[in-house]
């Protein structure tokens, strides 16, 4: 089918940044990680971590790791169907959301591969408009990232053409420089908070 056939993929000195990025990362996030499921378990017990269906590179789907800011057996939608469905997460949930503190476990699905440091945020399982426009727009072959220029770029304030616009001139533009110019983006993102749930 046209404009179904990927177009940009990741090159090789990107794996490399990324192993490296998620040793240093999680050397560093270790006791932040050990301090937030200390808190999650006080607060709500456990699981203290989920594991959320995503889909990654062709199509693939994989594991996600996050931690839990949502009650229990929480249905995994997207955040915009929380909304909707009244589902809110618990003071903790609220702050660890807002700078992105959840998703401090996923530096381990950059290690094993399944992400990177930087790409389109990986889609839930239920999202197949996300999955198709990507696909359609030559993207669908870009392993998905722990951030990305859509989230320095308004997060959940965006629509999903407007977030896929911005994985594909994150793809054209494609460079070590570029990825770090990112990386140190989303740190006064997530201080800002915009567009977070």
């Amino acid at each position: 089918m046209p404009g179904t056939e990927a177009v940009y993929s990741f090159p090789g000195w990107n794996r490399a940044m990324d192993v490296h990025g998620s040793v240093v990362g999680l050397i560093l996030l270790a006791i932040p990680m050990a301090i937030i499921a200390s808190a999650i378990w006080f607060e709500s017990g456990g699981p203290i971590l989920i594991g959320q269906r995503r889909i990654g590179s062709r199509g693939s789907e994989y594991k996600m790791w996050k931690f839990r800011t949502l009650p229990p057996k929480t249905p995994q939608l997207s955040k915009a169907d929380l909304i909707a469905a009244g589902i809110r997460p618990r003071p903790l949930g609220q702050f660890l959301r807002r700078y992105s503190l959840d998703e401090f476990p996923q530096v381990l699905n950059v290690l094993i591969g399944d992400m990177s440091l930087v790409g389109p945020r990986p889609a839930l399982f239920t999202q197949d408009d996300l999955v198709r426009l990507r696909r359609d727009a030559g993207i669908g072959d870009v392993r998905p990232g722990l951030t990305g220029l859509a989230q320095i770029s308004g997060r959940e304030d965006l629509t999903l053409e407007q977030k896929v616009a911005l994985d594909v001139d994150y793809a054209k533009q494609l460079s070590p420089l570029s990825d770090l110019a990112i990386l140190l983006r989303t740190t006064v993102a997530i201080l800002r908070a915009r567009g977070s749930y």
